[in-house]
């Protein structure tokens, strides 16, 4: 048999039947159930003619069906598609066309949104959590179509936090490369180890470190339906987790509660976090609980991880993103293609056994992104005299003022800290004179002044980086599902904010 999260998932069942792969609230399943039940449904979906390379939406909230579906979708030699649960059916139609998914199985309280986005194109065989759910007893079962590990057992799109949504290819063979590397330099993830996912199961977080670390490691994967701080801060304590990941927001939400100042969370031996900047205090909060919060760059077609900041070194530099990691290579490169010198800011190249081989169907932006080895992945960043990997920003959302560049990770990091702001946006606005400047759009409390972030900004930035607009609001700013703020949104939401909001400055 080649090596497949299928034949990884039959090993621990007969190994050890009873042992806990996934909890959710009062539902535990153990091994033997898991097996069994995956192997239900990818018989189901075979008898439905569902063949090997068949692409298999799959949407829905956090439910134990869903992990089992995904399973059964991989077991029955398929390709599955995790699906955003928040999307428009016209949003649903534009990526079922793009992986050409003709079958669907859905959350029943999605029944009708599925419905609508089959009648946007072609029909779809609709396979509610209802039917996977009647699929759970029925003896001891087996199935698995084993595919070849270099072929194609899953397609996640990547969130559009630029606008452009893409779907990346992970093969058994890449997926378990991921596993392995993150066994080998984290210690939260290894042979048995308890993880909590608070995050949607269907993006990459949820999938691959929730849902396929735990079933490959013999793991115990702890489900929560959505994010509850003081329940979540609770089942760390109680399960003894060893494995948070998240965006800051996660992590704040439950530093925030009163629960988090007394919990026991010393189970904890990795806390991934990314998506965005990391506050200092926030950092500080975590780490006088005796968890060290470690930074990452990474994205979707890196197999989520392509290097975090060292454990050891999480206090002393907390603005990187570490060195690399045991089989991934990252580099920092000019326009011309050559090697960035020590604190030059360049675009960050990855390479290694866990990034994707390519997109789907998508031959000239494959052409585009993978030259000579390397991931060229659109992203800024330095290096250090050391090696240390820094994430400067999107090159897409790096602001240019007169000729100058600003990073606006740097602003938001800046205004982020200050008392009262409860999240930031930094994003271009046209200037007649600079071209373009920053303008910062902030959710805050507590009665915070635009002259007091300019104040603020004034004492640690140079002028130029100040910005000369600030938005405030008491609304939260928009996210995307993934919990990363969507600068698209934001973008849309003020088309024309330079016209809208005064000068500050």
């Amino acid at each position: 048999m080649s090596a497949t999260i299928g034949s990884a998932l039959s090993w621990w069942a007969r190994s050890k039947p009873t042992a806990a792969a996934f909890v959710l609230e009062g539902d535990t399943l153990d091994y033997a159930t898991v097996e069994s039940w995956s192997s239900r449904v990818a018989e189901h979906l075979r008898e439905r003619g569902v063949g090997t390379g068949d692409r298999v939406g799959l949407i829905g909230t956090n439910t134990t069906a869903w992990p089992v579906a995904a399973l059964g979708v991989m077991k029955a030699g398929a390709v599955l598609v995790p699906l955003n649960n928040r999307f428009t059916p016209a949003e649903l139609r534009k990526v079922l066309d793009d992986a050409g998914v003709t079958v669907v199985i859905t959350d029943d309280a999605l029944i009708e949104v599925v419905g609508r986005t089959s009648e946007l194109g072609g029909p779809l065989d609709v396979l509610p959590f209802a039917a996977v759910d009647a699929l759970r007893d029925g003896g001891v079962s087996t199935f698995r179509v084993d595919r070849d590990e270099n072929e194609p057992t899953a397609i996640i799109f990547t969130s559009g936090s630029t606008g452009r949504s893409k779907g990346v290819v992970f093969t058994n063979r890449s997926l378990l490369n991921i596993v392995f590397e993150a066994s080998l330099v984290e210690d939260g993830f290894h042979k048995g180890a308890t993880s909590i996912v608070l995050v949607p199961l269907s993006f990459l977080p949820g999938l691959i470190f929730g849902v396929l670390m735990s079933t490959v490691l013999g793991g115990t994967l702890v489900i929560e339906r959505e994010l509850v701080p003081s329940r979540a801060v609770r089942l760390i304590e109680e399960h003894g987790v060893e494995a948070v990941f998240g965006v800051p927001l996660l992590y704040q939400a439950m530093a925030s509660v009163p629960e988090f100042a007394a919990a026991d969370l010393s189970s904890i031996k990795t806390a991934i976090v990314g998506g965005a900047p990391v506050p200092l205090p926030l950092l500080a909060q975590w780490a006088a609980k005796g968890v060290a919060l470690r930074q990452i760059y990474g994205m979707t077609e890196a197999g989520g991880t392509a290097t975090a900041t060292l454990a050891h070194e999480f206090r002393e530099h907390p603005d990187s993103c570490g060195i690399g990691n045991v089989f991934t290579d990252v580099t920092v490169v000019r326009a011309d293609g050559t090697p960035a010198a020590v604190g030059e800011t360049g675009e960050l190249l990855v390479s290694g056994p866990c990034v994707t081989p390519r997109y789907w169907d998508a031959p000239e932006l494959n052409a585009e992104v993978f030259r000579d080895g390397w991931l060229h992945t659109g992203d800024l960043g330095s290096v250090d005299a050391q090696g240390r990997i820094s994430f400067v920003d999107r090159m897409k959302d790096l602001i240019i003022t007169g000729g100058i560049n600003v990073s606006p990770a740097e602003l938001e990091l800046v205004v982020g800290a200050i008392d009262g702001v409860v999240e930031c946006a930094v994003i271009a606005a046209p200037d007649p004179k600079f071209g373009e400047t920053p303008a910062v759009v902030v959710h805050a409390t507590g009665g915070l002044t635009e002259a007091a972030v300019i104040e603020e900004c004034s004492k640690v930035l140079a002028d130029y980086k100040v910005p000369r607009y600030v938005v405030l609001t008491d609304e939260p700013l928009p996210r995307l599902a993934t919990g990363k703020i969507s600068k698209v949104a934001i973008r849309e939401q003020y088309p024309d904010l330079a016209g809208q909001f005064a000068r500050v400055r």
